[in-house]
């Protein structure tokens, strides 16, 4: 990227005070997300004693949400990519807030889970519309810089859930701690009053007078539409089943019909020329999955477990981790903003590895771990804040939403596989080594996934003519001030091509 020019504006001032809002209103939305996901995590010792249950099924809570995740980013994409993206905004929250106040109502834990199912809905296409707004309405040199700052509110939701928690339950219980998912409902009001729609889009599609269907091909004929109808139940009974005690013993039966389906699905949405990379995008962020949940979901038992940490110290160490992860999603922006996407991910991801092994042999020093920490997940979590901006440039417009939020909600279930896995990795070895392995070894995978663009090539074998990066190549047909990474320099304009 050439350097500004002495008398260039500082990077924030390009953007309008009307786009920050905009962007606020994305963020706060992205925020309340993680807010409302941790709140699960925060009580699931006081909801297991209330209902009498074991641990396995109070922990199938946390994996509730993961079952209609790919449901929910397919569907509130394709309405974004359809009606706009601000509808499909405020669709998502309203679907998750709802979700998390029903929860505070449960009276068992089937009521309970079913109020998980549409947290999950909801927070699937969160990421998918609000990534989709946000990234089409900056300009394009400083689209890495808006995933990135997105994000960041994520992780600031789990640490003010942890704060809430610790000031709400002790003395009013668990369930006030869901009752505070109306507040969403106002915000969501508020974005539908306020927001203008994403400039790309309102391009595109908004004043071209089209209106994208993504699902098309899933419905083209009576007899198509039966058999994924019937698919689209197996994968999510299946998935119910897996992570539910309902499948014991059939697991991994189970997990194969699942991804088959899912498979299925990508090959029809992707078509002749993106099938593979819909697939392969899919086990990227599968596996990004892979590599940072196990540390997000077992960190605090590992605090309580093996160091014998109190309540107050596993809080501070979580503070620690959740400040890391934000710092990095922001850092995350400058970097790929400067590098270009795929160079800022593998580099980064590569020098967090080195923190991986001394945080887990750190034994008796809250502060060192907690530095520790902090820089390993500032890298290695904070730089997923990159993944919108990586995963949306494959798509165009008209079906961006959509593709995005079918990839990585199908992806994201690595996130309910992730703390299984190292559970039973741990069987073998001390908690700390399994993760620190798992995290390790999977991160490796993601470096050559992301870093060598993976996907992009694989695609290349049934496309060659395909556009490495749609954001870029579109911001360039825009406007001669938009100047993309430098990775993304040189690309041909975007494909408008039908799709088949």
């Amino acid at each position: 990227m050439p350097p500004p020019s002495p008398s260039a504006p500082p990077w924030y001032r390009e953007i309008t005070r009307a786009k920050w809002k905009a962007f606020f209103a994305a963020w706060i939305g992205y925020l309340l997300d993680g807010f409302d996901f941790v709140l699960i995590t925060l009580v699931l010792t006081e909801i297991a004693a209330d209902f009498g249950l074991s641990t396995v099924e109070s922990a199938s809570l946390v994996s509730g949400a993961f079952i209609t995740r790919w449901l929910g980013g397919a569907v509130l994409g394709a309405l974004g990519d359809r009606f706009g993206r601000k509808s499909a905004m405020v669709a998502s929250i309203l679907l998750y807030s709802v979700g998390t106040f029903a929860c505070g109502f449960a009276w068992n834990y089937t009521s309970l889970f079913t109020a998980r199912l549409l947290i999950g809905l909801g927070m699937a296409g969160e990421y998918s519309a609000s990534a989709t707004y946000v990234l089409e309405s900056w300009p394009a040199r400083l689209r890495n810089r808006a995933s990135g700052f997105l994000i960041s509110g994520f992780s600031l939701g789990g640490v003010l859930a942890a704060e809430v928690y610790e000031h709400v339950v002790p003395g009013h219980g668990w369930r006030w701690l869901f009752y505070l998912g109306l507040f969403p409902v106002v915000v969501a009001l508020w974005v539908r009053r306020s927001l203008p729609e994403a400039d790309d889009w309102q391009e595109r599609v908004g004043d071209a007078g089209e209106r994208p269907n993504p699902f098309r091909p899933l419905f083209a004929g009576p007899r198509r539409a039966t058999v994924n109808t019937v698919l689209a139940v197996v994968a999510t009974a299946s998935l119910f089943a897996v992570f539910t005690p309902l499948g014991a013993g059939m697991v991994p039966a189970l997990s194969v019909v699942a991804a088959g389906c899912l498979v299925a699905f990508a090959v029809q949405l992707g078509g002749r020329r993106r099938w593979l990379l819909l697939v392969a995008l899919c086990v990227t962020v599968f596996c990004a999955f892979l590599y940072s949940w196990p540390v997000q979901a077992l960190l605090p038992t590992y605090l309580k477990t093996e160091l014998g940490f109190t309540p107050g110290q596993v809080s501070d160490t979580l503070y620690w981790a959740g400040f890391g992860t934000m710092a990095g999603c922001v850092v995350a922006g400058f970097l790929g903003d400067r590098f270009g996407t795929r160079k800022a991910y593998g580099c980064t991801l590569l020098v967090g590895i080195a923190f991986v092994f001394p945080v887990f042999a750190v034994r008796d020093s809250l502060l060192v771990l907690g530095v520790l920490l902090f820089l390993m997940l500032a890298c290695m979590q904070g730089i997923s804040g990159l993944l919108p901006r990586y995963i949306a440039g494959h798509f165009p417009t008209e079906t961006r939403a959509a593709s995005l939020g079918f990839t990585y909600n199908v992806g994201a279930l690595g996130g309910a596989v992730a703390p299984v896995l190292g559970a039973r990795l741990a069987s073998s070895m001390s908690l700390g080594q399994s993760l620190a392995v798992l995290t390790s070894t999977l991160t490796l995978v993601v470096i050559v996934l992301i870093g060598f663009d993976v996907p992009s090539r694989l695609n290349r074998l049934v496309d060659p003519a395909a556009v490495p990066d749609h954001l870029a190549a579109e911001a360039a047909v825009t406007g001669p001030h938009e100047v993309p990474a430098p990775e993304d320099q040189g690309r041909p304009p975007p494909d408008r091509r039908p799709t088949p």
